[in-house]
């Protein structure tokens, strides 16, 4: 199936975990896509390469998604290497749990997230927004987090918590501004199988979570890319404000 045939696509934080599994599903699916990252150049090229050998086309380009100047960047090189955007994944997320960001204090956490996850997503998507309305279509995914619909104990949970909550709030708003022409929706993923899960959980909290799970273990990444292919397809053509939760059936 290619469900993205001809279609341009853009995620931002696709140099690894869930952001590469999305950007490989697109390509599998037909679309041409720009594997945007940080710092992590080799990785991103590793993708670009993982997805030029099955015969898809895309490009990794460097952008910072918490400054505004480096969104602009962003589209205008994307543009220039494919002539159009048709659909834009807000994936880039701040780090506030391993190296230098799970040192930081409480305060600087949450500038940080505010910074990236809410602030990064609302300027991106008012930057593509007005390209969209002129070419008339385009879809917008935001990466949310399942638990805070829900609500988790402790601090760091709190202010990320908080961030995509505001995420979500966005979601809603922005898919009653700018529709019809494009529709905007959020994924929001639960427990999933990332670096963070295998290198920084203790085996009793990792089977603690688990016991919560209905389905009885965490998401993969490709759990929540096939998710995010469906929402950029015409397959989901009446979806529009929507949250998508990735999760197993937590609650």
């Amino acid at each position: 199936m290619e469900r993205l045939k001809d279609k341009v696509a853009v995620i931002t934080g696709a140099s690894s975990g869930i952001g590469r599994r999305i950007a490989e599903a697109f390509a599998h699916e037909g679309a041409r896509v720009v594997v945007n990252y940080l710092k992590s150049r080799d990785s991103a090229e590793a993708v670009v390469e993982s997805i030029s050998k099955k015969g898809g086309k895309a490009v990794a380009i460097q952008a910072d998604m918490g400054k505004k100047e480096d969104i602009a960047q962003l589209i205008q090189s994307t543009i220039s290497e494919f002539g159009q955007i048709d659909i834009w994944v807000n994936n880039a997320g701040a780090d506030i749990l391993t190296g230098s960001g799970a040192e930081a204090d409480l305060t600087e956490k949450l500038e940080h997230l505010v910074e990236v996850d809410l602030k990064g997503t609302m300027n991106a998507c008012w930057s593509i927004t007005p390209i969209m309305q002129e070419q008339g279509k385009g879809v917008i995914i935001n990466m949310g987090w399942d638990l805070s619909i829900h609500g988790f104990e402790g601090s760091n949970p709190q202010i990320f918590a908080a961030s995509k909550a505001g995420v979500l709030g966005f979601t809603r708003s922005l898919a009653k501004s700018v529709g019809p022409e494009i529709r905007v929706n959020m994924v929001a993923p639960g427990w999933i199988e990332t670096a963070f899960a295998d290198e920084h959980m203790s085996d009793d909290y990792y089977q603690a979570r688990i016991s919560e799970i209905p389905l009885g273990r965490f998401g993969k990444p490709e759990d929540v890319a096939t998710a995010a292919v469906f929402l950029a397809s015409d397959d989901a053509a009446y979806i529009t404000g929507e949250a998508i939760k990735i999760n197993g059936g937590l609650v």
